[in-house]
């Protein structure tokens, strides 16, 4: 089998997840940020079908100007073009009955026709933002301590920058098809987080084995490659084989369940990306350069021995 140079090619295959990322922040300008769930920002979140196309900018108009308290509601269309998920701020219980009448008037709808509401305060929404950087954080700190422990520093640096890469990734997936940002996004992200460093650890795990049985004349940057190349096998599988749940469950799940698995999807799929030729290529371009530069010091060290 040909052997992927991987750590010659380090940056050329940095390009890909670096254009998905470039196109999220693009996106995230176009939206105007992410679109936050009540989860998250605290408001109410209504479904209501409409029974016809409507345009967003309309129905948030007429609620603006119906409504008691003045609100600045955000209007978008929800699984079909019929269905109208309007988010607000925090309010009342009766004005979230004033946008319902609102609507019901206008559109000629009926009480059915109101799908789901939800609702929580702004401090809630504070409380599950502060919770979720947390945890993420601590997830990380612990990774980065359990590969130190196994491994060398060298080997969590690069294991949390891949983290760090699949993690942007996915928030870039978020902004690019403005799915609601709720918890989620943290729960497919720790998973993606779990998912990613057992690849990563794995190459490591090899990397390190081989280095214990190095050929005299093999180079770090040929090791790594060849160890790369010995642990493509079980990365693919295993990959696939995830895959192939999420994917049917992207495929016959509900709306709720398909925003769940469409970035856990993509998390997957960099995660193995960045384990394969992200981490493992750096790493070794990182040892190389180390050993190279000892070997000049001491060449450096003789000659002035010499003088």
């Amino acid at each position: 089998m040909k052997t992927i140079k991987v750590t010659e090619n380090r940056w050329k295959f940095v390009l890909i997840p670096a254009l998905v990322i470039v196109i999220g922040i693009v996106m995230y300008l176009v939206h105007g940020g992410f679109n936050f769930d009540v989860e998250f920002m605290g408001g109410i979140r209504m479904q209501v079908n409409m029974h016809t196309e409507f345009d967003n900018k309309e129905v948030a108009d007429l609620i603006q100007t119906n409504t008691t308290d003045t609100i600045n509601a955000t209007v978008q269309t929800g699984d079909s073009s019929e269905i109208a998920v309007i988010k607000t701020p925090p309010v009342d219980e009766s004005v979230k009955n004033e946008i319902f009448e609102t609507l019901k008037t206008e559109y000629n709808l009926s009480d059915d026709d109101l799908l789901s509401v939800s609702s929580a305060s702004a401090s809630f929404g504070n409380e599950v933002q502060r919770k979720a950087l947390l945890y993420t954080l601590l997830a990380i700190i612990c990774i980065l301590l359990y590969i130190i422990i196994r491994f060398e520093w060298r080997s969590a640096v690069m294991a949390v920058v891949a983290l760090a890469i699949n993690i942007v990734v996915m928030a870039a997936v978020y902004a690019i098809t403005n799915i609601p940002l709720n918890t989620t996004f943290i729960a497919a992200m720790l998973t993606v987080v779990g998912y990613s460093i057992n690849n990563t650890i794995v190459i490591f795990d090899r990397i390190r084995e081989n280095m214990k049985l190095r050929k005299k004349n093999e180079s770090i940057t040929d090791l790594t490659n060849r160890s790369v190349m010995e642990t493509l096998g079980r990365t693919i599988n295993s990959t696939v084989t995830t895959l192939i749940t999420i994917v049917l469950i992207y495929i016959l799940g509900v709306s709720t369940i398909r925003e769940f698995a469409l970035p856990l999807i993509v998390g997957i799929l960099a995660g193995a990306y960045t384990s394969i030729f992200i981490a493992s290529g750096f790493l070794g371009a990182w040892r190389e350069s180390e050993i190279k530069a000892r070997a000049a010091a001491a060449q450096e060290r003789r000659s002035n021995k010499k003088k």
